[in-house]
């Protein structure tokens, strides 16, 4: 599996995380190309150096732009998004990006992200930034995105709403849930562009991961600091099966509700899951005066975590939840289809060092082929399982 690493030890921005895939060997042209896709080709020009800090030399992003104080909202940005040639993988990836930016501002400024004025980010640099940073790790080829904790600064920062504290309130708030960290260095270091590209595209924050470095690019920023002021992204590989577990970090939302008629949550629960959730379970509790209530347990990305909430309180009678961050331990994955006397059906195989561990038979293909067949579906569930069994052997025997 092919991974990127960003080392975020002096922050990070859009410029630089554009500057650093073209750095690692992203093909400027093959950019240049994608993002002519947007339609707005005339109203710019992407120019790239290298340029030296403190020793090491990595890209700097320059661009400039015909448009000068043009506002948009998010609508206008979407549509520019949307209405674009782009492959939809990046346009989902870019519009998430943007979503969450709005999201952050709406919350500072009390608003509805949809009503949101965008000031430096409505401009097409910004654009840019994003949606190449998105067509960057595609065309790089890479199946995930990590990156180390964020070195913030610390300070003031001049912007359009005037002097605000480093980091400035939208980019707090995007980076919630995150490794953050600010010494030192007295300047804003993590933009609300920088913030929103790593906290949608990064599986997670922490250490350097197990993997073989191929290659290293350095995004260059454009002020001289103390300490170089750069983003260094390594780019390699990862054998998965030398992966112990896939891990993750989920947020977890409890609410105990005593006054809401059962029948709903069978109504409740598919919407939960349409807006993010990643499980949803019942368990019946007793409360105070012995009253008998049910606990409803939620599992969610956190940048879900509004999303799921606006269910929780617009579909039961709850008044308020309890939210918990816990990491996730899981076998890595692989999806098989297998051939059985009775129809073909799909199983999931959990691996533990390479090894399969689990096998999974898909309840639904089960289902359905029990239908067909008119058997028992526990039947069928057997059958896919020991077809499994034999696949996975037989692939053994052959490596």
């Amino acid at each position: 599996m092919k991974i990127a690493y960003f080392d975020c030890f002096s922050g990070i921005s859009g410029d630089m995380v554009l500057g650093a895939l073209i750095d690692l060997g992203l093909d400027i042209a093959k950019l240049r190309a994608e993002l002519d896709k947007l339609n707005i080709s005339g109203h710019y020009e992407l120019e790239t150096k290298k340029v030296e800090k403190q020793g090491i030399y990595g890209t700097e992003v320059n661009i400039s732009l015909r448009e000068k104080g043009v506002e948009r909202k998010l609508e206008d940005i979407l549509a520019i998004i949307e209405g674009s040639t782009l492959t939809n993988d990046v346009k989902q990836s870019a519009k998430k990006i943007f979503v969450r930016l709005a999201q952050a501002e709406a919350h500072i400024h009390q608003k509805n992200p949809k009503e949101m004025h965008f000031h430096e980010l409505g401009g097409l640099d910004a654009i840019i930034d994003i949606v190449g940073a998105v067509i960057g790790v595609k065309l790089l080829g890479f199946d995930a995105v990590y990156a180390s904790p964020l070195q913030v600064g610390y300070g003031f920062v001049k912007c359009k709403h005037g002097t605000l504290p480093v980091p400035a309130p939208a980019t707090l708030e995007l980076i919630k849930d995150v490794p953050i960290y600010g010494r030192h260095i007295d300047a804003e270091l993590v933009t609300p562009t920088g913030a929103a590209i790593i906290t949608t595209l990064a599986h997670s924050f922490g250490e350097l991961p197990k993997m073989n470095v191929e290659k290293i690019g350095y995004g260059v920023g454009k002020r001289n600091l103390p300490i170089p002021n750069l983003l260094r992204v390594l780019a390699g590989t990862q054998n998965l099966d030398d992966k112990e577990y896939d891990e993750d970090t989920v947020t977890v939302i409890e609410t105990n509700i005593d006054d809401m008629n059962p029948e709903f949550y069978e109504y409740i629960m598919p919407r939960l899951f349409e807006n993010g959730a990643v499980d949803v379970f019942l368990t019946p509790i007793q409360m105070k005066r012995a009253r008998p209530a049910t606990l409803l347990t939620v599992i969610a990305a956190t940048e879900n975590l509004r999303s799921v909430l606006e269910v929780i309180f617009t579909e039961t009678t709850t008044l308020g939840v309890r939210t918990y961050e816990t990491k996730r331990y899981k076998l890595a994955r692989e999806e098989i289809m297998v051939e059985t006397e009775h129809g073909k059906v799909k199983v999931k195989l959990g691996k533990l060092k390479g090894a399969v561990v689990n096998f999974a038979p898909e309840y639904e293909d089960c289902r359905r082929v029990a239908d067909e067949a008119r058997i028992p579906i526990k039947q069928v569930y057997e059958a896919a399982k020991q077809a499994a069994i034999k696949t996975t052997r037989e692939r053994k025997i052959e490596d």
